[in-house]
């Protein structure tokens, strides 16, 4: 008889204790160099449907010291917060060992989402986006527009917010300027974060001035879109993977439209992480970065937080069936 396993037990203080700004920026620049090794691999997330939202599937496996896998089960209802006080985006992430299939933990997906979502941007913007930026836009002024601005200021050096919001009560609290004239706003900006629900686009072409760098983060499902079509078509387009951004994404309204083509996208993040494609290649150039979330950064945070909570007494486990 095989003595049986513990698993952790994280919860969302618990990752927030283990994890510093450059422990995220660190583990997004691992899944996607990963992915450029082959040492990854994603198969397409599942979408289960529910009630005024709809739950997401991701799985990715990723071999660094040994090899790991996840899968993360999350539900996304984006008028939870407004009716009933909860967090739009909720769920757990199973994190196993690929050798043996042992259960390692399981986490909280609140923190991990949030944070792993804003590295992909951060990690993005230390490629496409100009390195004397200094005014931020973001757009959408919930959780993950302050996780967007937090790893922004990690790797630019940003003296400026501007926030826009439609709810003008969420818009106020943010650390930033209140905007209410969006086209004004972003064409005063280095970097725009759209991070928002929005099912119609709100930015604009004739929005973004020259040498902006766009992080479009809010298009996670097939109705969401963020960016008008033309201002896709304007910018040197990087995705964080090409096949999920073409169903699901911000590209995916572009090519639905005739203004990209597939063949138009400049890189994967994975390409520019690795070094086999540049990054922004002029001054003037609009750079947009279309984020869907990939399970490959999950797997890669949930092996970073894994071994720093090994470490750590007083972190609960739980002790599973055992088996023969």
């Amino acid at each position: 008889m095989t003595a049986a396993p513990e698993a952790l037990l994280l919860t969302r203080r618990d990752i927030s204790g283990l994890m510093a700004p450059a422990d995220w920026l660190a583990a997004a620049e691992t899944a996607f160099r990963a992915a450029a090794e082959k040492r990854a691999q994603a198969p397409p997330p599942m979408e289960v449907a529910g009630e005024g939202g709809a739950f997401h599937a991701k799985g990715a496996s990723l071999r660094l010291d040994r090899p790991y896998a996840v899968l993360k089960f999350n539900g996304n209802f984006p008028g939870n917060r407004e009716r009933r006080g909860l967090p739009t985006v909720q769920g757990a992430i199973l994190l196993c060992d690929g050798e043996t299939g042992a259960l390692l933990a399981i986490l909280d997906s609140i923190e991990v989402t949030l944070r792993r979502t804003a590295a992909a941007t951060a990690l993005a913007a230390r490629f496409l986006a100009r390195p004397e930026s200094q005014t931020v836009l973001v757009c959408g002024c919930g959780e993950q527009g302050l996780a967007q601005l937090a790893a922004l200021r990690e790797v630019l050096p940003l003296r400026r917010c501007l926030a826009w919001d439609r709810d003008p009560a969420r818009m106020k609290a943010f650390p930033g300027d209140a905007v209410a004239d969006l086209g004004g706003a972003a064409r005063e900006s280095d970097v725009i974060a759209a991070c928002t629900t929005a099912r119609e686009p709100y930015l604009q072409a004739d929005f973004v001035r020259p040498g902006t760098f766009v992080a479009a983060v809010g298009a996670d499902s097939p109705d969401k879109n963020e960016v008008r079509p033309e201002l896709m078509a304007r910018a040197a387009v990087v995705t964080d993977v090409l096949d999920q951004c073409a169903a699901m994404g911000d590209l995916r309204h572009a090519l639905e439209a005739g203004t990209m083509r597939r063949e138009d996208v400049h890189a994967e993040l994975a390409d520019l992480v690795a070094g086999t494609r540049p990054g922004r290649t002029g001054e003037a150039q609009i750079t947009l970065f279309d984020s869907t979330g990939t399970a490959l950064q999950d797997v890669a945070a949930a092996a970073l937080i894994h071994e720093r909570a090994l470490g750590r007494p007083g972190l609960r486990s739980v002790v599973l069936a055992a088996c023969e």
